[in-house]
């Protein structure tokens, strides 16, 4: 059971995310501009930027996800911090200096002024729509599980309850209290991550034990270099497809975009990108050896085997309660871990989808006034607030982990969109007619690839006897999505252009 301590870390860390968008929406410009409410009026440092970026997109997915893929899989996950080498400098030199000369609300507009066309930006838009919302989900139901298996508390209202503060300090106090609220939700991120590895080493022995361990169940293993896509994970799949997977995040994504338009300039934004590397991978590596831990202290009696826990993704809380619950205070700061990365996440994703609304949606649509925009714009962050609260009540239906089911998520959607920004910034004559028959192939292949037909189980990925019964592209690793959207809509977006040219350039006179 619960200490009164841990109700209590649990219940300031909410009042304090809330009480930092009520300081916001009464404070400096008051959210009272489109500018001020979606860019903080590019007021922002980078330090908080840089977390911020790290929180939107890592938070209780990392935390419960990667934790529960090296118990159950080993540390070749962990491979894909080393893609920021590939995508930082990518995004950092190559897209991001297009968003901010632009200095457009949604990144999309880019797609109109560069295709001369409407249909293009409407796909992607309502692609990322649909991509983030689905994401939302995830990200509240992942935590609500967790309480749910520590403490019995209502799978209902804990959902409910992180819904409704993102969406309050999202709605009053706007991009700067998702900023600022993001940098105290990383912090109870690490401590809680801290906590639960120092309690968990000292029952289990030592650091060196939990490597011992460990490596004698060979959850060791960083260098699998196969190059059959069909793996699950391997050195290549994470490194490559990681770092693809990261670009489409980093680079092309609204509500990162957003985030690093909110820097007065473009070299101290480049800066708060390289900065986010290392934040990332300490939150990664602390979360990998959090399932080392895990591993060690349960080696011999694993919970799910036993029928203590039914999902891998409850493994962290019951770990959490094993290991500190003689201590008031430690499981709440547990707790309040998981679901600051839940609160900075769903904050980031509606307030993205919020401008992306307004931009490519509204305003094309109707002409709307500036007095006018900010009112709609909280309007749009609470509708997005409570859909993400219905879709979290689905979630439970997803048949893989938490961290694999998101993973495939980015992929499926991410790919083609990172495609669609590459062609038309690094091509001078691609047209709207190749960027929409590429970007629609290549999201039908890819969700025909994930989701047409059940995935082989995890045990058969490969098969160990080299016969199964599955088509060829259901059994490819979902480390490669990213990837594989990406040259799909770039190439076919590319030929289709230079066909339709040929087709429709008037011929010469005979």
């Amino acid at each position: 059971m619960l200490h009164f301590l841990d109700y209590a870390v649990f219940a300031c860390t909410l009042l304090i995310s809330s009480g930092i968008g009520v300081y916001y929406r009464f404070s400096g410009g008051k959210q009272s501009t489109t500018s001020e409410y979606l860019i903080a009026g590019q007021s922002m440092g980078m330090i908080p930027v840089a977390f911020s970026l790290m929180a939107s997109f890592m938070s209780a997915i990392t935390i419960l996800g990667v934790s529960s893929e090296n118990y159950t899989f080993g540390t070749q996950f962990t491979v894909v911090n080393l893609g920021f080498i590939l995508t930082t400098p990518l995004c950092a030199y190559i897209y991001l200096p297009i968003f901010y000369r632009l200095k457009c609300n949604s990144v999309y507009e880019y797609l109109e002024m560069r295709f001369k066309g409407k249909v293009i930006r409407a796909l992607a838009s309502f692609a990322f729509t649909c991509q983030m919302i689905m994401y939302m989900g995830i990200v509240l139901y992942a935590p609500a599980l967790s309480l749910s298996a520590i403490t019995g508390i209502s799978y209902t209202g804990s959902i409910l309850g992180v819904g409704l503060c993102c969406t309050l300090y999202s709605s009053l106090g706007g991009i700067k209290a998702v900023l600022i609220t993001d940098v105290f939700q990383s912090l109870l991120m690490f401590g809680s991550l801290i906590a639960v590895i120092v309690t968990g080493v000292s029952q289990v022995g030592s650091i060196s034990d939990v490597f011992r361990i460990s490596r004698e169940g060979d959850r060791l293993e960083m260098f699998n270099i196969s190059p059959d896509p069909t793996i699950r994970h391997t050195f290549w799949s994470q490194f490559i497809g990681g770092a693809i997977t990261s670009a489409t995040l980093y680079g092309v994504n609204q509500a990162q975009v957003q985030r690093l338009l909110t820097i007065g300039s473009l070299r101290r934004s480049q800066g708060s990108l390289w900065m986010q590397w290392p934040i990332l991978a300490c939150l990664s590596f602390l979360t990998s050896f959090a399932g080392l831990t895990m591993y060690a202290y349960y080696a011999g009696c694993d919970p799910i085997k036993s029928g203590r826990i039914s999902k891998g993704d409850q493994l962290l809380a019951l770990f959490a309660l094993d290991t500190m619950g003689d201590y008031p205070g430690l499981t709440g700061l547990f707790i309040a871990g998981i679901f600051s990365g839940s609160l900075s996440t769903v904050s980031s994703s509606i307030n993205s989808l919020a401008a992306v609304t307004l931009e490519d949606y509204i305003k094309p649509l109707v002409n709307v006034s500036k007095g006018r925009e900010v009112f709609i714009l909280k309007g749009l962050v609470v509708f997005y607030g409570v859909l993400s609260v219905l879709i979290a009540f689905v979630a439970d239906l997803l048949p893989s982990g938490v961290l694999q089911a998101s993973l495939t998520i980015f992929g499926v959607v991410g790919g083609p969109l990172l495609g669609l920004f590459s062609l038309g910034m690094l091509t001078k004559k691609a047209n709207e007619i190749g960027a929409v028959t590429g970007f629609v192939s290549s999201l039908l292949l890819l969700f025909w690839m994930a989701f047409g037909w059940p995935r082989p189980p995890m045990s058969t990925l490969p098969s160990e006897d080299g016969i199964n019964d599955y088509f060829y592209l259901y059994e490819i690793s979902y480390a490669w999505y990213s990837s594989i959207g990406l040259l799909w809509t770039f190439i076919v977006g590319t030929l289709v252009s230079l066909i339709t040219q040929r087709l429709c350039s008037p011929k010469p006179p005979s």
